[in-house]
């Protein structure tokens, strides 16, 4: 699946660093081959339970209790509202980005 993140990104976050950028797609790798894996259902409690267990606690290390970490993952949610496809690569990085960890990707 051959797709250029960094333009979703840059839709909502139009100063987006594109090491960063390149770092999730690294990061995500093997997830981002498979349409379904590629996108966020931000509907589904499961995937909202995965991207906060595994992207915010695992790979950012925080801490916070889990409902601030899912009011986050709903605040990105509702900012993608009017895009049907809610690439993963777009709400890691504006997840990131709103905990100041983008640094993470970048290097």
């Amino acid at each position: 699946m051959a797709e250029d993140w960094a333009v979703d990104v840059k839709k909502y976050a139009p100063n987006a660093d594109d090491k960063a950028i390149a770092g999730l797609v690294r990061y995500l790798g093997i997830a981002l081959q498979n349409r379904d894996s590629a996108l966020v259902s931000f509907s589904d409690k499961d995937e909202v339970t995965r991207v906060r267990d595994n992207f915010l606690k695992k790979k950012l290390g925080l801490t916070a209790p889990d409902s601030e970490l899912d009011k986050a993952i709903t605040a990105v949610g509702e900012k993608l509202k009017g895009d049907r496809s809610k690439n993963r690569v777009t709400v890691y990085y504006l997840l990131a980005d709103q905990y100041g960890k983008l640094s993470a990707f970048s290097a």
